[in-house]
């Protein structure tokens, strides 16, 4: 009898670094809450930033911010378990995509809210159609191009994270110390456990540093709790035609977000492969490619219709991955039904909207710093001399350069300005894709 105990308990552990297997459920449940922990504000933050610059409804936020905990359970459960195509089978962990802040912000700002989505429906349409022919379509982005687009993902953000370190843009006291100091203790905490912790604690850092700063800023008085007492404890997510919102459609913002979603798909057969390369030790197939980017599309499109922003991988989950080996499909499906459940609870939504912008500001710098890093990472494994150097050169150059300073285009056609101009992102990865295209190779 102890011998089984003792063979059980031994499966039990083996299995978590497999695709299948049983594995018991509270083990299972706290390996599944980490993955929630490490993309639990990622997976918030980007409508908080687009709702605080657009000056949204404290109760509309709130609505947002619950639907985006359950499109991102549900859409992970999609990629775990696939649906006819629709899927990838792998423990991919879906949620809100930060890379479409920039995107968006340029869209809300000229069209509103409304535009935002219209777009990402067209869009997200547009990535299910690739996800059917990624196999061809993958030789046209190297990992050159997939780099560049994750750097100047990053470098477009850096002001947005800056904004909200100092309060939030348009903030009546933007640039207060309290805002500045309830920021750098976020920071401080973050650096603090990534650094000289490990485990559990290195994991959250960023969870945990967000409440140390949430806690400063309540005891500074700089925190109003009204709405969270006001909000429901449950109520079901509400699809878009519950919402005081009207899906709009402009051509010029479903062409920005087109771009945007080829350039996903791609990060996507990123995050795909450093899955498997990490976590399995082989390649990611064909169907897995195919499954996953059908399912990115897919889950940006249910997103659309309840009022959030595109859904994408999550390239911090594909780290954690790759540092535990935990690729048990159970164990993360634990996690997505957890983000499920925390969808029907809108007093948790509330106390994310009611946070200062300068507590998410400070773990925002150090979130969108990282994905410069992580495509400079990338970048550094190729070689830069001649042809390639010449593509980072000109689409760093011209890309985000035009992204920083969007009046270079004021003579153009308004269309043009619309695209390109409000985001180096779009700009950075036509310029490359284009220079790959067109560039001869560098001769061995």
């Amino acid at each position: 009898m102890r011998g089984v105990i003792v063979r059980s308990f031994y499966m039990s552990e083996q299995n978590v670094y497999r695709l299948d297997g049983r594995v018991p459920l509270p083990k299972a449940l706290a390996l599944g809450i980490q993955h929630v922990l490490a993309m639990f504000l990622g997976n918030v933050s980007p409508l908080l930033i687009i709702a605080g610059m657009l000056n949204m409804d404290v109760s509309l936020k709130t609505s947002l911010i619950q639907n985006a905990m359950f499109i991102a359970g549900v859409v992970t459960l999609v990629q775990l378990y696939p649906i006819w195509k629709i899927g990838c089978g792998l423990p991919v962990v879906m949620g809100t995509s930060s890379g479409f802040i920039g995107t968006c912000k340029a869209i809300g700002g000229t069209f509103g809210y409304g535009a935002i989505l219209g777009a990402s429906l067209t869009g997200s349409i547009l990535e299910i159609i690739l996800g059917f022919f990624i196999k061809p379509l993958k030789k046209l982005f190297p990992p050159v191009v997939t780099s560049l687009v994750i750097m100047s993902i990053g470098l477009s953000l850096l002001p947005v994270g800056i904004n909200y370190f100092a309060g939030g843009s348009g903030a009546a006291d933007f640039g207060h110390w309290k805002h500045l100091l309830v920021g750098l203790i976020v920071v401080v905490v973050i650096v603090l456990l990534k650094q000289f912790t490990k485990g559990f604690l290195s994991v959250s850092a960023i969870l945990i540093g967000i409440i140390v700063g949430y806690i400063a800023a309540i005891a500074m008085g700089m925190v109003d709790f009204q709405p969270v007492a006001d909000a429901a404890w449950i109520s079901l997510p509400k699809p878009l035609f519950m919402l005081d919102i009207k899906m709009e459609f402009h051509w010029q913002a479903m062409v920005a977000m087109a771009i945007m979603f080829v350039a996903t798909a791609v990060e996507t057969v990123g995050d795909i492969s450093g899955i498997t390369n990490g976590g399995l030790d082989r390649e990611p197939t064909h169907q897995e490619l195919s499954g996953g980017v059908i399912a990115d599309g897919f889950g940006s499109l249910v997103a659309a219709l309840f009022g959030v922003l595109p859904n994408t991988s999550f390239s911090q989950n594909v780290g954690l991955v790759a540092v535990t080996k935990v690729v048990n499909r159970f164990c993360i499906m634990t996690g997505a039904v957890f983000l499920i459940l925390c969808g029907f609870v809108p007093k948790l939504s509330a106390l994310f909207s009611a946070m200062p912008q300068s507590v998410l500001g400070g773990a925002a710098v150090i979130m969108f710093a990282m994905i410069l890093v992580s495509g400079m990472q990338s970048l550094q494994r190729e070689k830069l001399d001649g042809r390639n150097g010449m593509i980072v050169a000109l689409a760093l150059g011209l890309g985000v350069g035009l992204g920083m300073v969007p009046s270079a285009l004021d003579q153009m056609p308004e269309w043009v300005g619309q695209i390109f101009a409000q985001n180096g992102i779009i700009m950075t990865f036509v310029i490359a894709t284009v220079m790959n295209l067109i560039l001869p190779k560098d001769k061995e």
